[in-house]
């Protein structure tokens, strides 16, 4: 549970990756703030847990970022279930974890596919419906990472897809600033997931924990305050920001 008071009553966001790790949690915070909830993400059976979890505010949206047909069909599905989506969270990802001199190429394509094609796309579509619809308060938030702008052997294509992200929603934000929708990023640093907390049991694992100031991984929480505003009003006057949350992993 969400200790912060944004309200988000009468919001109706979608969310990629929704249906593990971070995307779940998303899911649950804006529910409990006032939104209502599509889930979208590859997995209907996670979703649809997920959506009985939450409640009568959340819809479960089969999609896959890579494409942009299922991500509009994912927006149409949300859209008959709650109305103009006004507010998107642009988070599905996978890590494209190796040393690049051994990577395929097709998992190259991938992780570009899905974290950076994926992401310019999904915030597309849901520019163009809050601006067909008229909607003045649109918030579009995408999950980068500290991995942006900090050297990150083993995670080449990870790191390269995530400073697209960065820098295109610094320009999506100047295209669509005049029909008042705020387009910002959030760079975690490392939290422990289902992706990475294998590597983190690992003696190397450890000792990259070690090298932070504080000596720790992030805890989920973190992010929720700061989510929670720029999906709020309050974030009228905040647009083209990265906010980089990552403990002082990067001092």
């Amino acid at each position: 549970m969400s200790q912060f008071g944004f309200d988000l009553g009468g919001r109706n966001a979608l969310i990629t990756g929704a249906s593990s790790g971070l995307g779940a949690r998303f899911g649950r915070i804006l529910a409990e703030s006032g939104a209502n909830v599509a889930l979208g993400a590859r997995r209907a059976d996670r979703l649809e847990a997920l959506a009985g979890e939450i409640g009568e505010r959340a819809r479960a949206v089969q999609m896959d970022v890579a494409s942009e047909a299922d991500i509009i069909a994912g927006f149409d599905a949300a859209e008959e279930a709650f109305g103009t989506i006004d507010t998107v969270i642009a988070n599905a990802g996978v890590d494209g974890a190796g040393m690049i001199a051994d990577m395929p190429e097709d998992e190259i394509e991938r992780t570009l596919a899905i974290n950076l094609k994926g992401a310019i796309l999904t915030a597309r579509e849901g520019a163009k419906r809050m601006i067909a619809a008229g909607t003045t308060k649109g918030r579009i938030v995408l999950i980068a990472s500290i991995t942006a702008f900090e050297p990150s052997p083993g995670l080449v294509a990870y790191s390269a897809s995530k400073a697209g992200v960065k820098q295109a929603a610094r320009s999506m934000a100047r295209e669509w600033a005049r029909h008042g929708i705020c387009v910002n990023t959030i760079s975690p640093g490392y939290i422990r997931t289902a992706i990475n907390q294998d590597w983190f049991e690992t003696e190397p694992g450890k000792k990259q924990i070690a090298r932070f100031p504080k000596r720790r991984l992030m805890d989920e929480e973190g992010l929720d305050a700061p989510l929670l505003f720029l999906c709020s009003d309050a974030a009228e006057f905040v647009t083209g920001t990265d906010f980089v949350l990552d403990d002082g992993q990067t001092l």
